[in-house]
């Protein structure tokens, strides 16, 4: 049962961190939504820099 739940939670671990979104590409969803006219270049700017 012990073991059961350890790989449970190795697997849930190594999910969690595979499904994060890179820095890559939330920059590269701002950069569209920019370019699409979503959002403005005050607002651009702002997220820009949270990004880092």
């Amino acid at each position: 049962m012990v073991v059961v739940a350890v790989m449970a939670a190795v697997v849930w671990a190594i999910v969690s961190l595979t499904a994060r979104p890179s820095g890559d590409t939330a920059r590269r969803t701002l950069d569209e939504r920019y370019a699409r006219g979503e959002i403005g270049d005050d607002e651009y700017q702002r997220m820009k820099g949270q990004l880092g």
